[in-house]
C-alpha cells in the first residue's frame, strides 16, 4: 500500500515548469491559424514601415521613427492574439483538461507567459529589424538613410520589437483576467488607442502610456521634448504594464472558478451536468430504484 501511494504521488508531481511549457508549445504551434496571424502581423508591418518609408520626404526628420510606424498595427495583432491564447480556452472548454493536467494554475500561466512570450519577442524582432530594412531600402535619396551600425538605430530597432512581445503578454494577462474574448480586445483595443486621444492634452500622462511610449520614444531616435525619460526606463514601464496584467491575471486564475467566464458559469459543463442527470434517473428507473437515489 505505501508503494502504491509512493507511485501515485509520483505520477502527480510529475509536471513542472518544463512539462508545463512543452504542453503549451504543442498548444501554441499545433494550431495553424495562431501561426498564420502572427506571420499575418510580421509582414503588415514590414509592409506599413515600407509604405512610410517610401512616402517619408522630411530630411530633417526622423527616419527611424517613421519607418518602425507599423508597429501600431503589429500591436494589435500581437496583443489580440495574447488574448485569444487564453479566452479560447475557456469557450472551448479545454481550461478544464488543462488544469487537470497540471492543478497548478500559476504553473499553467508562466508556461503560457514564456511560451507565446519568447514567441512574440522572436516574431517581433523580426517584424522590427524586417520594417527598418525595408523601410530604408526605399527611402528618397535627399532623406538621410540610417544604419544598424548607429547605437541609437539599433536601440530603436530592438527595443520596438521587444515592445509587441509586451504588448502580447498584456493581452494574454487581459485575457486571464476578463476570460471573455470580445470584452478583453475592446479593453486592449481601448487602452492602447483610446486612452491616449483621451489624454492627448496631457502632457505628464503622455510618458506612461505604452502607445505613446512606442511611438515617441521606444522607436525614436531624435529626442521629443514631452518625452524626457529614458527609452530603457519606458521600456520599463511598458514591461510594468504586462507584469501588473499578468500578476492579476494569475490572481483571477487561482481565486475564481476556471468554469466561470466573466462571472456566468459555461454552457457546455451545465448541459454535461444536465445529461448526467438524465442518464442517472433513467438508470435509477431501470433498476427500480426510487428517484432521488
Amino acid at each position: 500500500m505505501a508503494s502504491i501511494t509512493r507511485a501515485r504521488t509520483r505520477r502527480a508531481g510529475r509536471y513542472g515548469f518544463r512539462h508545463a511549457t512543452r504542453m503549451e508549445w504543442i498548444k501554441l504551434h499545433s494550431l495553424r491559424s495562431t501561426t498564420w496571424v502572427l506571420a499575418a502581423g510580421v509582414v503588415a508591418t514590414i509592409a506599413l514601415g515600407a509604405v512610410t518609408g517610401f512616402n517619408t520626404r522630411n530630411p530633417h526628420g526622423d527616419p527611424t521613427n517613421n519607418v518602425l510606424a507599423g508597429i501600431a498595427f503589429g500591436q494589435v495583432v500581437f496583443g489580440v492574439l495574447g488574448v485569444l491564447i487564453v479566452t479560447s480556452e475557456y469557450s472551448s472548454g479545454m481550461i478544464r483538461a488543462t488544469l487537470a493536467a497540471i492543478p497548478r494554475r500559476p504553473l499553467v500561466l508562466a508556461a503560457k507567459a514564456v511560451t507565446y512570450g519568447l514567441a512574440a519577442l522572436a516574431a517581433g524582432q523580426i517584424a522590427a529589424f524586417g520594417s527598418f530594412l525595408t523601410g530604408t531600402a526605399v527611402l528618397r535619396a535627399a532623406v538621410p538613410h540610417p544604419a544598424l551600425s548607429q547605437p541609437t538605430v539599433l536601440r530603436a530597432v530592438a527595443m520596438t520589437g521587444a515592445y509587441l512581445a509586451l504588448v502580447g503578454l498584456m493581452g494574454l494577462g487581459l485575457g486571464a483576467i476578463i476570460r471573455n474574448s470580445a470584452a478583453a480586445v475592446a479593453t486592449l483595443t481601448g487602452g492602447l488607442f483610446v486612452l491616449p486621444l483621451v489624454v492627448a492634452g496631457t502632457h505628464k500622462a503622455g510618458p506612461f502610456l505604452p502607445e505613446l511610449i512606442a511611438a515617441n520614444s521606444l522607436s525614436a531616435v531624435k529626442p521629443i521634448q514631452a518625452f524626457t525619460l529614458s527609452p530603457w526606463i519606458e521600456l520599463g514601464i511598458v514591461a510594468a504594464y504586462a507584469a501588473a496584467l499578468l500578476g492579476a491575471g494569475c490572481w483571477s486564475l487561482v481565486r475564481r472558478d476556471a468554469l466561470h467566464r466573466s462571472g456566468l458559469a459555461l454552457r457546455e459543463p451545465v448541459r454535461a451536468r444536465h445529461r448526467l442527470c438524465e442518464r442517472r434517473a433513467i438508470a435509477a428507473q431501470a433498476l427500480g430504484w426510487p428517484a432521488g437515489r
